[in-house]
This record gives structure tokens, C-alpha cells and sequence, in this order.
């Protein structure tokens, strides 16, 4: 693949994921995908758990904006710097940075997705 086909999936993740479109998302990835998300905890089967993961976001966020700070590829895998910046329903604003990486096959569908970050600092923004 080439590096513009795998940056275009790494944007349709990122906007799926701040529209928070559970059936775009998922469309993202390859059938056994798996996601380490964070790192450290269990891996899920994005298939099964994509709904439970999305009606998570849905129940806290008004709204999410995940950015791409920066990009880097290498085959088929690119390490991403982003920033999810959010508006829970109770009006409180949260900041929360990452590096996410992510393998992509040869169908063009992520296989897998490592995910760098703390999920203890957006939970301390939220009862802040």
C-alpha cells in the first residue's frame, strides 16, 4: 500500500471515531482486527466489542475531536500522534494525548491497533 492509502485509513479512523460512528469505525477494520487500547489492558476483537466501545463514548461525550499531530509510516503500519480533545455531557471539557499504532493488511483494513495513552488522565478531567 501505498503512504497516501494507508494516511487516508488512519483519517477515516480518526473521523469515525470523533463523529463517533460505531458502523464507519468498525468498517475500518479487518474482521479479526484486534485493538490493545490502551496498551497494558486486554486485547478486544473490534467486531464484537465495537458497539460497547462507541455506546461508551456516546454515554459521556457531547462531543469529540480526535486530531492528527503527527503521522509516521513505514510499510504497512503508521505510528500516529494525536490529541482527543472532548465535551462530556456535563459541559466538561477534557484533553487526553496519545500515539496510536496501527497495522494495516493487505485488503486495506486495520489488523491491529496499538494505543499509547492513560485513560486515568481523561477519568481525572471528567470528575475535576
Amino acid at each position: 500500500m501505498s503512504p497516501e492509502e494507508i494516511e487516508s485509513i488512519v483519517n477515516s479512523y480518526l473521523e469515525n471515531m470523533s463523529a463517533m460512528n460505531a458502523e464507519g469505525w468498525v468498517d475500518n477494520f479487518a474482521k479479526d482486527a484486534l485493538s490493545y487500547d490502551p496498551v497494558g489492558e486486554p486485547p478486544t476483537l473490534v467486531h464484537e466489542g465495537f458497539q460497547e466501545f462507541i455506546g461508551q463514548l456516546k454515554a459521556v461525550f457531547a462531543k469529540l475531536e480526535a486530531t492528527k499531530d503527527s503521522i509516521f509510516i513505514a510499510g504497512n503500519e503508521a505510528a500516529v500522534k494525536w490529541t482527543m480533545r472532548g465535551v462530556s455531557k456535563t459541559q466538561k471539557t477534557v484533553t487526553c494525548e496519545g500515539i496510536t499504532i496501527l497495522e494495516i493488511n493487505d485488503a486495506g483494513k486495520i489488523q491491529t491497533t496499538r494505543a499509547y495513552w492513560n485513560p486515568k488522565t481523561i477519568i481525572a478531567q471528567l470528575r475535576s
